[in-house]
């Protein structure tokens, strides 16, 4: 296998959980309707893609959503969280979020999967989409692990592996993200991995073995998705 590629620029990520008093839904309708837009006029040429995941309903579950941009540059790191003092609808329902900076790699790219419809009897975007099945892993490295050797391992070790076991088992996606700044990070990278079905993830999950990861990894977060929100495509 080829090595993954590096998508030029830097990802920023913002981990979405919704407030103690809000209603998934309500986080959900005011996400779409009164945030996105306003993100996608302020962010004009500045962003190169923004999409947001929607985690499926789960008990213990840490997150409700994770928003993403595809920038030039890293951003800057504001002096507060997002939101904590509220600027739309959005962000009175959501917790105040932080900045995450990765950088993404892409071992499988499959979106001819994952077409992009903008809508036609409204604003073209956000719009969404749906018709697969997202499993995204947040990793938390060891606390004395070698992060330069971790990352390594991930991107020619452990990728390749999962690279063929997705294909043999329905995968037509998989993007690997590592932390730029793994010290003030919630965690150390993100796989994000795409099936076409449930079905299809739990018959990889039968076929997975050990290949060194866990001698990286010390836990490990993870959520499902079957819709997305996009903003800029």
């Amino acid at each position: 296998m080829t090595p993954p590629t590096e998508t030029p620029g830097i990802r920023a990520n913002f981990l979405i959980k919704r407030r103690p008093e809000s209603s998934r839904e309500e986080l959900i309708a005011h996400w779409f309707a009164n945030h996105m837009p306003g993100v996608i006029d302020l962010m004009g040429d500045t962003a190169q893609r923004y999409w947001a995941t929607l985690f499926d309903e789960g008990d213990n579950l840490p997150w409700d959503g994770l928003a993403q941009m595809q920038l030039a540059d890293e951003m800057a790191t504001p002096a507060e969280p997002f939101g904590t003092k509220p600027s739309d609808s959005f962000q009175e329902y959501a917790e105040p979020y932080k900045l995450w900076s990765t950088r993404e790699y892409v071992v499988i790219d499959g979106l001819e999967h994952l077409p992009v419809r903008p809508l036609t009897l409204n604003a073209p975007f956000p719009t969404s989409r749906s018709g697969f099945y997202k499993v995204t892993s947040f990793l938390q490295a060891k606390e004395d692990a070698d992060l330069a050797a971790f990352f390594d391992h991930w991107l020619g070790v452990h990728a390749p592996i999962v690279d063929q076991r997705m294909r043999d088992h329905g995968g037509f996606r998989y993007v690997i993200n590592h932390s730029l700044h793994p010290d003030n990070a919630p965690y150390t990278g993100i796989a994000e991995m795409y099936f076409h079905t449930a079905e299809d993830w739990a018959r990889y999950l039968l076929a997975v073995e050990p290949d060194g990861m866990e001698n990286f990894v010390g836990s490990m977060v993870r959520q499902t998705s079957q819709t997305e929100m996009i903003g800029i495509p």
